[in-house]
């Protein structure tokens, strides 16, 4: 049964939810490795009604259907398979350690994935840490580092509570809720007998999107985008104090820091400049999608192409432009496990960078500019003549 169309805000519980963007029959998963041709493309799809909110800035999509969704082994979004990514990780841990003190501490990761994050912060010299992961897609041991690292194969929730956190991470989950305000509450109870508990979130920052016109940042999976400000709302609303909120990994993710608040709630301020971005973004929709099958369709024209990344951002932008497989050759990706499988939706292969030589590939367009410079040194390292098209500079 089709959850119900979202009609006011989940953050604000205004009525100023204005749609700017439909998206018919895409694919509901942007991350599954999928086995072979046929499975990719008859994965379920839904529809894409992405709405902001003009009060708040939040950005949700009103016919989401979490039903529609499975999050279990075959679910993969690694990314620190780059070098780039995983500096990007090794970051985050030494701020968390040596500026904001996380040692000695029970650490929490609501949504550890594989559980490479939460293994750093636990393993960090020094850091005498501990920490417990929660995730239905985790793969590995249930324990590890002589017991100082837990998994459990489900998500987290207030029923969690027999785990006394000293602080909370949260990365690149809370998008993938529809209802954003249930998971920080369900934080905020687990952690009522720890009132000097800290939480780190870290989810994509919206307006980044819509400011630089990444029409492959708008996917299924992601039904709650944040913008600074709807992000701090929503943490004010379930109980949290908030010490820091800013842009990190170039600008696309949004960082936020806070503890538990014990005072009284101030009233957040209005915030329309997401919305404004939004509905200039959503003018310029179908125009940025006729935009890209030219520019893919010119390049073909002088050889075979392909996608480098086969996250989210490939997964959606072969789904928009190149449904049946016509224009890209392939898409390829530095992660092992999704070489040799199929891009869900439309079954483009994915490939090693090696294959690209033997495919006969000249050049790739590449999904995220940060990884450009890694790739370009791969490729070097490897003797690969490839021209690397990065879509930010043209």
């Amino acid at each position: 049964m089709q959850s119900p169309m979202i009609t006011t805000c989940p953050i604000c519980a205004s009525n100023a939810l204005q749609s700017f963007l439909h998206r018919d029959a895409v694919p509901v998963h942007q991350n599954l490795v999928v086995k072979n041709l046929q499975a990719a493309r008859s994965l379920a799809s839904g529809v894409l009604d992405m709405a902001v909110c003009a009060h708040c800035g939040f950005v949700c999509n009103r016919a989401f259907d979490l039903s529609l969704l499975a999050y279990g082994e075959d679910y993969d979004n690694t990314q620190n398979c780059s070098a780039h990514f995983d500096a990007h990780l090794n970051e985050l841990v030494r701020h968390l350690v040596e500026e904001r003190g996380l040692r000695n501490s029970t650490i929490v990761e609501v949504g550890c994935g594989k559980g490479q994050f939460l293994r750093k912060l636990v393993s960090y010299p020094g850091a005498n840490n501990r920490g417990f992961g929660f995730d239905p897609s985790y793969v590995g041991p249930d324990t590890d580092l002589d017991g100082r690292l837990v998994f459990r194969r489900c998500y987290y929730d207030d029923s969690c509570t027999d785990v006394q956190a000293d602080a909370v991470v949260c990365r690149h989950v809370i998008e993938h809720v529809p209802q954003p305000l249930a998971l920080l509450r369900s934080v905020r109870a687990a952690l009522a007998d720890t009132p000097k508990a800290r939480v780190f979130f870290e989810t994509p920052c919206v307006e980044w999107i819509l400011r630089h016109r990444v029409v492959w940042d708008f996917f299924y999976e992601h039904c709650s985008l944040f913008s600074g400000a709807s992000l701090r709302r929503a943490f004010h609303q379930a109980g949290f104090a908030i010490t820091d909120v800013r842009t990190v990994f170039g600008g696309q993710y949004l960082w936020l820091e806070g503890g538990l608040h014990h005072g009284p709630r101030l009233t957040p301020a209005h915030h329309p400049e997401t919305s404004v971005l939004a509905q200039a973004y959503g003018s310029e929709e179908q125009q940025l999608r006729k935009d890209w099958r030219a520019k893919l369709s010119g390049l073909q024209r002088n050889g075979k192409i392909a996608l480098w990344g086969a996250g989210a951002k490939g997964a959606t932008l072969a789904n928009l432009v190149d449904p049946n497989g016509t224009l890209i050759d392939c898409v390829v990706d530095i992660n092992p496990r999704k070489q040799g499988h199929y891009l869900p939706g439309t079954g483009h292969p994915i490939v090693a960078p090696a294959e690209l030589p033997l495919r006969g590939i000249q050049r790739a367009v590449l999904m995220n500019p940060n990884y450009r410079q890694e790739n370009l040194q791969l490729l070097a390292q490897a003797g690969i003549p490839l021209e690397l098209i990065d879509w930010s500079e043209s």
